[in-house]
């Protein structure tokens, strides 16, 4: 592109860093030029230098970086851009991106700009299979392997075979900066949906569409303090943690103080998705929550971290709720610690669950269920960087008492086993991450030595293997 063009586009956004009577910096630009005008403006605005201080060249062709160089100080004019100016700047900022990465405009920069309206998503296939294992009486929780219906909830155990095992699901987002302060993310998912449903009218069915985003995300207090009301990823641990009650659909509001080396957060909501959104007509489990973390070694976003959180859950539905199909847990707390040293990551992660005092000794075993989690992983998939792996080992102990009395687990989980190798068993799984494209991953996963801790017969093994590309 020639300099005499960009310069035309870029002249139409640096709006309010004009002066009227800033003079001419380049010998070879004549008043009665038709781009007189923008240049100086451009120069003024510190947008253009040309050669030697002194030389436009509006003939020369320029180099990608010399206009990435451009865009990057308009960029800094957007709060006094207008609605088309600022498009026009994105559209220019994408245009150049790895560019102004390589000149070192962040790529939070370019994801935060003013007006900005970025589309992201996700697509995964998936292969999951789990071995019968030892025959099992009806009175036993997880009973054979456990599948998901079309809402993604588990249902009646049984062995997967033949296509059965394959499934996808497509989610979809979308994100805009309101302004400096404010971001609004809207999102839609399907649900995991199997190949073996032949059905197109079942496929297409409205309830495999659903909105698993919605929110308003507020910074303020210089930066240090986050607001975040609607729908969000309900997550304890911010990240670092296993997430061994996770709910990706949660309706609630959160309030955050953090900083390099500490965050503290606090909320309340109710989940929407899994078994925990509420069944046979009852309200879903709402949770007050709140959660202290420290990071070091790197902070915040790549460092090591531990943290301490806390649950007080509230089950809906009154004296008429049906007791064998509720949450029957008062609260719960956990603890974890995530350390690095060098490509290496170590998790610990415990948590322990109350039972409420009316608790049937059906359900949750008449137990205070404990989980503990060991990971150990060996370097870091990025999406972004073909040929980039991982590797990790993983023990997880869960006591008797996750489970309903279907055998279905009592909340979702961000891991990657099935129901039946969540609840009364110990297990061990190792799995590879692989990035064999940009923005696409290979990942496979494995349990071994998986058994029973109260001596029934022991879940079969789990296969899972998926292919996942992010845009």
């Amino acid at each position: 592109m020639k300099s005499k063009v960009l310069a035309a586009l870029v002249a139409t956004m640096a709006v309010g860093a004009t002066c009227a009577f800033a003079a001419n910096p380049f010998v070879d630009v004549p008043s009665d030029s038709w781009a007189y005008k923008s240049v100086v403006e451009l120069a003024d605005a510190g947008i253009i230098q040309g050669v030697d201080g002194s030389y436009f060249q509006g003939n020369r062709n320029i180099t990608r970086y010399e206009a990435a160089e451009m865009v990057a100080k308009a960029m800094a004019h957007m709060d006094k851009a207008s609605v088309e100016q600022r498009a026009l700047i994105n559209k220019l900022a994408d245009e150049y991106a790895d560019e102004l990465n390589n000149l070192g405009v962040r790529v939070s920069a370019l994801e935060n700009r003013v007006g900005n309206v970025k589309l992201t998503g996700d697509a995964r296939i998936r292969y999951r299979y789990q071995s019968e294992g030892d025959k099992v009486k009806a009175k036993d929780f997880g009973k054979v392997a456990s599948v998901e219906n079309d809402k993604g909830t588990a249902v009646a155990n049984k062995k997967q075979d033949n296509d059965s095992s394959w499934d996808y699901r497509i989610r979809i987002r979308a994100n805009a900066q309101v302004n400096d302060r404010t971001k609004v993310t809207y999102g839609i998912s399907t649900n995991s949906i199997s190949f073996a449903d032949n059905s197109t009218a079942s496929n297409s069915d409205n309830n495999n569409i659903y909105t698993d985003l919605a929110n308003v995300d507020y910074n303020f207090g210089g930066n240090n303090w986050d607001l975040l009301v609607g729908r969000y990823e309900y997550d304890m641990g911010n990240g670092h943690g296993y997430g061994f009650l996770y709910g990706d659909t949660f309706d609630g509001a959160q309030l955050q103080y953090h900083n390099d080396k500490f965050a503290a957060t606090a909320g309340y909501g109710k989940f929407k998705e899994s078994v925990m959104a509420g069944d046979e007509g009852h309200d879903g489990v709402k949770t007050g929550y709140g959660e202290l973390d420290g990071f070091f070694g790197g902070g915040r976003a790549a460092g090591s971290a531990v943290g301490v959180y806390y649950n007080d859950y509230t089950v809906g539905g009154g004296s008429d709720r049906t007791d064998k199909d509720s949450f029957r847990f008062d609260d719960s707390w956990g603890a974890y610690a995530s350390v690095n040293f060098g490509k290496w990551n170590a998790l610990a992660n415990y948590e322990k669950y109350n039972s409420s005092k009316d608790n049937d000794s059906n359900i949750n075993g008449g137990n205070d269920p404990e989980v503990w989690v060991g990971r150990l992983t060996y370097g870091a998939a990025n999406f972004a960087t073909p040929k980039y792996w991982d590797a990790w080992v993983e023990y997880l102990n869960a006591d008797n008492g996750f489970a309903k009395k279907d055998g279905t687990f009592v909340g979702s989980t961000y891991g990657w086993r099935n129901d039946s190798l969540l609840n009364n068993v110990k297990s061990w799984g190792v799995g590879v991450d692989y990035t064999f494209a940009k923005n696409a991953q290979f990942q496979i996963m494995q349990s071994f030595a998986t058994s029973a801790k109260d001596g029934n017969a022991d879940p079969g093994e789990e296969t899972r293997a998926q292919f996942v590309f992010v845009f």
